[in-house]
């Protein structure tokens, strides 16, 4: 592995902690599996972090690959710039690949939800060589979405706060009051009851707590905003599976199939009884894919 790097062990939690200078910023990454296997990057959607993940990483390190699971930019422990226009998804690529120049990948299968999920599409449509397979969780090509959004009435009312999210300062303040109780509240309304425990929240208020952290992870939003994120190729030659939670609140089911539409090798699952948390309420159904996927059954 090349590239600046410290480890940290904390035998709680899957795998070791490590920083990487991959360009422009540092990541804090979660790491397992032998360096030798096959590199698979796992990416986190808002408002969680590579915790999301800590289910997930031993299963598919156990099935014979080596897992990486950031802390992507703006969250955690990883670096928060200040700019907006840091958190393009050019820039939030550039990560990705930063990620497999520090690990001496040529390429790696990207496992994505959510905002994770829409840098994986997009490092999957502009470097599809570095790109083995796809795998995305809840979040729809990056053309489906523009254009949904623009002729979806109904997709604009369930994205009504990502209007909110572009005010400055404001969002910050509210999501940062009485222990960050509005991100709680997010996470258990949206989600099947007693999928995220105390104890899990706990940690999330912890990673929320990091300086800079809630400006950064609403950074991502403000800068599609700004920048837009309509890619500049459509169709996705990676191989590709699509999962999707049937209750997702947010996202319109349909954009699931859509987005399968613009895979040359696509495919997709749906998890009828799952929300758009699907990987932390049914995590033993979606590593059982996942794991099915990276081994080409």
């Amino acid at each position: 592995m090349s590239g600046r790097e410290t480890t940290v062990r904390a035998p709680d939690l899957p795998g070791e902690s490590r920083t990487v200078d991959v360009g422009d910023v540092t990541l804090h990454v979660r790491t397992a599996g032998h360096e030798d296997r096959p590199l698979v990057v796992l990416l986190h959607g808002f408002p969680e972090f590579w915790y999301c993940w800590h289910e997930h990483v031993p299963a598919i390190a156990n099935a014979g690959f080596r897992v990486v699971a950031p802390d992507q930019r703006g969250y955690n422990r990883s670096d928060k710039p200040d700019d907006v226009g840091a958190y393009r998804l050019e820039a939030l690529t550039g990560d990705v690949l930063g990620l497999l120049d520090a690990f001496d990948a040529d390429s790696a299968t990207l496992v994505a939800h959510d905002w994770g999920a829409t840098v994986a599409w997009w490092t999957a449509l502009h470097h599809p060589d570095r790109v083995d397979r796809l795998c995305v969780m809840n979040a729809p090509h990056p053309t489906v979405f523009a254009d949904t959004l623009r002729s979806s009435t109904r997709q604009k009312l369930r994205a009504w706060y990502t209007g909110f999210f572009q005010l400055p300062v404001v969002p910050e303040q509210v999501f940062s009051v009485a222990d960050h109780r509005l991100l709680v509240r997010a996470l258990r309304s949206a989600s099947q009851p007693g999928t995220f425990t105390d104890a899990e929240l706990s940690r999330y208020r912890e990673a929320w707590s990091q300086p800079g952290a809630i400006r950064g992870m609403l950074n991502w939003y403000r800068a599609a905003a700004r920048y837009g994120i309509r890619p500049t190729r459509e169709v996705v030659d990676p191989e590709t599976l699509v999962l999707w939670g049937a209750r997702d609140l947010a996202l319109k089911r349909s954009m699931a199939y859509e987005s399968v539409d613009y895979c040359r090798d696509g495919r997709l699952k749906m998890f009828w009884d799952a929300s758009h948390w699907l990987h932390h309420e049914q995590p033993g159904l979606v590593c059982d894919a996942v794991v099915g996927f990276l081994k080409g059954e």
